[in-house]
């Protein structure tokens, strides 16, 4: 079997119709048992190379044959219909998460440089990462996060992928919908300018998160497919810049060091800031540090991975890309990745800027410190709480896609499966939102266990298994590069949830704590 076999099978496909198997449609059963079945290598080559390319043109031609008979519909067996513009915006509102409300609280823990240095290199690795997710993908014309899994390692390696999707989203899920529980009160509590709620139902988070929950998420969740919310992808973003523009104009309207307004124990934590820079012409509290280090800044490495997390939703969007080639994806990824990058970067600065070391672990809650009224600061949560809650459904497809794949692997599309999966998650994260801890808890061990699985671990090691020897040795740079990369996320892994498990028993986390 030549070297560019599996290339070329990766190739033709497209123009014939979408035939790629691409692990969702298709039939998956049907594949996995073609490849099982395909006898070991024939010439002496290593067995399991030879049985990834050799059942790869077969089963093309195949399914091709199958498709053109039958015009089945499958769970994605269709040609992608998504434009560029739309999956640049889906892809950005599935990186753009809460995380940007805590990157603020990052920045002031690490310092401005070393922030920025931070940010930049995850963008980098992000970037990187689906790179290496695309070139599997290609290589062995399948377009989900599980089935490569499946192609690296057989079950283990999907259960894997798609336990981590699962975890890595829900995760995400729970703390978007604890922004809901927690400002969507306080919002309305403004707006009505009720000072002491008297148990009203609708200042109750927990009946507001079920509201949203099924008058909004739902509904956008049962789509059929992911290109479809586009609209509510580029609307959730363009909330997402008027909040980083209000962060910019409060900067130059907030006075330093602020006052609270209920005056309590500010001048306490003032006087601390100014005991440790003996003081200048300027207040010490108003002057940024370029690096800083403390107890706290265990939480801004997994925040800051947290904060390019959309793994789950690259292969989902390529699969409905129109045209799709393994360029084009990267392109969108990447200008998803930079319009992000420098989002995050001005909302953290200006955030940390305005604040300095009194910011909050939640950005917005330390405006409300100064005027709880602000009618702008009162728009600018309303927005957030558009974007976070149109992010959601963004997020709920790939675990839905990973669950069909681990419990329901050879089934067709089957609409009433696909509502009550939907409808299940939502229930679960609801539950989990209305009796859970912080969202700094949720942020920090997530962010510390499936963020790295699925950015680095897993995308090096699909890569290093699925291109073939012939290809790429395993002592070639790009396989060198892939295990390094392997490397720095299980470094990642272990550097942050040891620092949060120090953190814990310390008794200094703000996580265990609660507000």
């Amino acid at each position: 079997m030549s070297e560019d076999k599996p290339a070329e099978t990766v190739e033709t496909t497209p123009a014939e119709g979408n035939a790629i198997p691409n692990g969702k449609g298709h039939e998956p059963g049907e594949e996995i048992t073609a490849s099982a079945k395909t006898p070991p290598a024939e010439d002496g080559e290593n067995p399991h190379r030879t049985e990834n390319a050799g059942a790869n043109l077969p089963e093309s031609q195949e399914f091709l044959s199958g498709v053109e008979d039958k015009k089945t519909t499958r769970f994605t067996d269709f040609e992608g219909k998504t434009s560029f513009g739309m999956s640049v915006f889906n892809l950005g509102n599935a990186i753009m998460g809460s995380g940007i409300l805590g990157l603020a609280y990052a920045m002031a823990n690490t310092g401005v440089v070393l922030f920025l240095v931070l940010l930049t290199v995850v963008a980098g690795l992000s970037s990187y990462s689906i790179h290496l997710l695309l070139k599997s993908s290609g290589i062995v014309g399948i377009r989900a996060y599980e089935q490569l899994g499946y192609r690296a390692f057989g079950t283990p390696g999907k259960m894997a992928a798609g336990i981590a999707i699962t975890l890595q989203n829900i995760g995400a899920m729970s703390s978007y919908l604890y922004i809901v529980k927690y400002e969507f009160p306080l919002v309305i509590q403004a707006f009505l300018k009720v000072d002491k709620p008297a148990g009203e139902w609708y200042l109750n988070g927990n009946y507001l998160v079920i509201i949203v929950s099924i008058g909004v998420i739902l509904p956008l969740a049962l789509m059929k497919q992911l290109g479809y919310l586009g609209y509510t992808s580029g609307f959730s973003l363009s909330c997402m810049v008027f909040f980083l523009i209000s962060v910019i104009y409060k900067k130059f309207n907030t006075p330093c060091p602020f006052v609270d307004f209920a005056f309590n124990g500010t001048t306490k934590s003032v006087v601390n800031i100014s005991a440790m820079e003996p003081g200048g012409e300027e207040n010490p509290a108003c002057i940024p540090k370029m690096a800083n280090l403390n107890s706290q800044t265990a939480y801004t490495i997994p925040i800051l991975a947290f904060a390019f997390v959309c793994h789950p939703e690259v292969l989902p969007i390529y699969t409905e890309l129109r045209n799709a080639t393994k360029k084009k994806m990267q392109h969108v990824a990447n200008i998803s990745i930079a319009v992000m990058y420098s989002m995050y970067f001005l909302a953290a600065l200006f955030g940390y800027l305005t604040f300095y070391g009194e910011v909050e672990a939640e950005l917005l809650h330390t405006y409300s410190r100064i005027d709880p009224y602000d009618t702008l600061i009162l728009c600018v949560r309303v927005a957030v709480l558009t974007a976070v809650t149109l992010t959601v459904p963004i997020v709920l497809f790939p675990v839905r896609r990973a669950i069909q794949q681990m419990v329901f692997p050879n089934k067709t599309f089957n609409w009433p499966r696909h509502i009550a999966i939907a409808f299940i998650l939502l229930t679960f994260i609801n539950l989990l939102v209305i009796f859970a801890p912080n969202i700094l808890g949720i942020f920090g061990i997530i962010g510390a266990t499936s963020a790295p699985c699925l950015i680095f671990i897993f995308p090096a090691v699909f890569y290093i298994r699925i291109v073939p020897k012939e290809e790429e040795p395993l002592r070639s740079v790009p396989k060198i590069l892939a295990a390094c990369f392997a490397g720095i996320g299980f470094l990642f892994m272990i550097m942050s949830l040891s620092f949060i498990i120090i953190d814990w028993t310390s008794g200094t986390s703000k996580a265990s704590s609660g507000h």
